[in-house]
């Protein structure tokens, strides 16, 4: 590989844009990407950190670079190179590779962490030791493509993370994987986990025995984002249904009742139940049209104590959702009220402080803006705040 008098000067007397520009050539050397490892500018080694032709020393020198967008680009080269860690193990340049890896997987940014885990995520021949020691990192921005995509974790893998999670959100990626088997599944369960226990029965493909769903229905009185689960859980048997219409508040006793899927007789009985709910409030006693009056007279208080109460959370729980100055997260624990778009729009200017562009509006049919799945996982995510 021969570089061209051009390149060569650019490298050497050309401002950073063109060094830059050089080390991106599919055609640079070797030899002048060593020349530019050293560059000053982060442009130019950020270029050298990604290009296929260099050398396995330079990378891991470039990986103790610091910069971290630097050793971010060589992660996700030097990741996407494992399959061929395997086919010559004792070469020179599958040792240096390897070992760049190794140092990487360890560095102290996230972003870098995530491009590995990224790359290798999926992989079914990347090593073990390294789709274990991401699955256990703190950041889940890291460790969740690796739970919930890597081919080769074990029930025995997956049964570790849950009882001992690095953190809190750890078991909530388990919740999350893809063809959940009934042993991880009722170890989940057994957590009492709230937010990763709604994951779980989000998940349509996580296989759940029958007694364990009963036992969280039964759990769900006090725990309204199970039950928002529940409600919408593919193929959910007619008892757990029918233990659900007894405590699940009127929207979502609605959407129960709407499920095509159940025994005529139990969404009959549903239904009865749904109208007599609609039928005994009286148009006065509105609890919307209350919450509106209190809004537009900045009553925060009432606003406040009516929202912990129908979300079926503490007041500081309710506090510390708002100090987050998050539209969505405030709308997801609105929605998780049972109240309408358009009050949750109100509750996060009046509760909230946020101005009209910071607001998450409802649709012009005053519906909800966000979806069904969005506002789930806003209120989940609320569950690991203070309570």
């Amino acid at each position: 590989m021969t570089d061209s008098a051009d390149a060569r000067h650019a490298a050497r007397h050309g401002n950073a844009e063109a060094r830059a520009a050089v080390a991106r050539l599919p055609e640079t050397s070797p030899e002048l990407l060593t020349f530019l490892a050293a560059d000053p500018a982060a442009e130019v080694r950020q270029a050298v950190a990604g290009h296929a032709a260099t050398p396995p020393a330079v990378a891991r020198l470039l990986a103790a670079d610091s910069d971290a967008a630097v050793r971010r680009e060589l992660a996700k080269r030097i990741a996407a190179l494992v399959p061929s860690f395997s086919t010559d193990p004792r070469g020179r340049k599958a040792r240096l590779s390897a070992g760049t890896l190794a140092l990487l997987v360890e560095d102290t940014a996230t972003e870098v962490r995530a491009a590995i885990a990224a790359a290798v995520g999926e992989m079914p021949d990347a090593p073990r030791e390294l789709i274990l020691r991401l699955a256990r990192d703190t950041a889940m921005l890291v460790a969740e493509p690796v739970i919930r995509h890597s081919p080769l974790l074990t029930e025995a893998d997956l049964l570790g993370l849950v009882a001992e999670p690095p953190v809190p959100a750890t078991r909530r990626a388990v919740a999350l994987r893809a063809g959940l088997g009934e042993t991880v599944t009722d170890a989940i369960a057994e957590t009492a986990d709230v937010p990763a226990v709604a994951a779980l029965l989000a998940n349509p493909s996580a296989a759940i025995r029958e007694a364990t769903l009963d036992r969280l229905v039964t759990g769900s009185e006090k725990r309204p984002i199970w039950q928002a689960a529940l409600v919408r859980r593919h193929q959910l048997p007619a008892r757990a249904a029918r233990a659900l219409g007894a405590i699940v508040t009127d929207h979502l006793l609605g959407v129960l009742a709407a499920r095509s899927d159940l025994p005529a007789d139990l969404t009959a009985a549903l239904r009865k139940r749904v109208d007599a709910r609609l039928a005994a409030k009286e148009p006065a006693e509105d609890a919307e049209a209350v919450l509106f009056a209190a809004a537009r007279a900045g009553d925060r208080d009432l606003l406040l104590s009516k929202l912990a109460e129908a979300a079926g959370v503490t007041e500081a729980r309710v506090e510390a959702a708002l100090a987050l100055r998050s539209g969505r997260a405030i709308a997801g624990l609105c929605h998780s009220a049972g109240w309408s778009a358009p009050l949750a729009a109100e509750v996060q200017v009046v509760l909230g402080g946020l101005s009209p562009p910071e607001v998450v509006h409802p649709t012009l049919e005053g519906s909800w803006a966000l979806g069904e799945a969005e506002l789930q996982w806003q209120a989940e995510l609320l569950e690991g705040l203070p309570a």
